[in-house]
């Protein structure tokens, strides 16, 4: 059943087997069931293997479930085409990695105007949608500096306000402070947090405790399932 609007995403038993030969297959993920509420702040934990990262491909639209059904923005997306999936990954998600994944020719402004230029948006209004999005993460200094001329810090800052040009219903966040320090780590939580608090729904994937005490609702995958799932504030 299509869920209610106020559930941005819904899994329902979803299972991930990946064929490693032609007798050994590893179950990734086996029978998950579960739905985040808009404007919740989730944190995703799990010892490597647990199925996390699994999970994470799959409410990213970067891979399809083996069985199983996924909902996004009452969208049943675990039935459409790797076209179709691409064009929801544009306008429906938006990516930040531990790795930054910027082009590192291209300006910041640049690097955040991308997701612009796949879905066709003309250069004027990208390009100032780009700024104005970059200013909103405190970037406005270094818009023409390109990656190798910026902190990790604000590296990050880049590919979160790349993430947030589209304006996503979701924000996936990858280890996003794994390449940080202390300090600039707490930074960069300190933004998830801000913009959580503007609305967003984020999804962050980690291995820290102190990282996902700043959300609200703490799930624990093991063995490709959920283990707890613990719900604060």
């Amino acid at each position: 059943m299509t869920p209610d609007n106020h559930i941005l995403i819904k899994t329902e038993d979803l299972h991930k087997t990946y064929e490693m030969g032609k007798v050994a297959a590893v179950q990734a993920l086996r029978g998950v069931t579960l739905e985040i509420p808009r404007n919740q702040y989730v944190a995703i934990m799990g010892p490597s293997g647990s199925g996390k990262s699994t999970l994470m491909n799959l409410i990213g639209c970067l891979d399809s479930p083996s069985s199983g059904r996924y909902w996004l923005n009452q969208q049943l997306v675990s039935e459409l085409d790797d076209d179709q999936l691409a064009y929801i990954r544009n306008k429906e998600i938006g990516f930040v990695f531990q790795t930054f994944n910027l082009l590192p020719r291209a300006t910041a402004l640049h690097n955040v105007e991308l997701p612009l230029i796949y879905n066709g948006t003309p250069p004027a209004e990208r390009r100032q949608r780009a700024a104005e999005t970059l200013a909103a993460v405190d970037m406005a200094a270094r818009t023409h500096h390109r990656p190798n001329e910026l902190s990790g810090g604000e590296r990050q800052r880049v590919a979160i306000a790349r993430a947030l040009v589209n304006n996503p219903s979701l924000i996936l966040a990858d280890e996003p402070t794994g390449n940080l320090d202390t300090q600039t780590s707490r930074e960069i939580m300190a933004l998830f947090d801000r913009l959580v608090d503007q609305g967003h729904t984020i999804v962050l994937i980690t291995h820290e405790r102190d990282i996902a005490a700043h959300a609200n609702r703490i799930i624990h995958f093991r063995d490709g399932q959920i283990e707890s799932d613990q719900h604060f504030r």
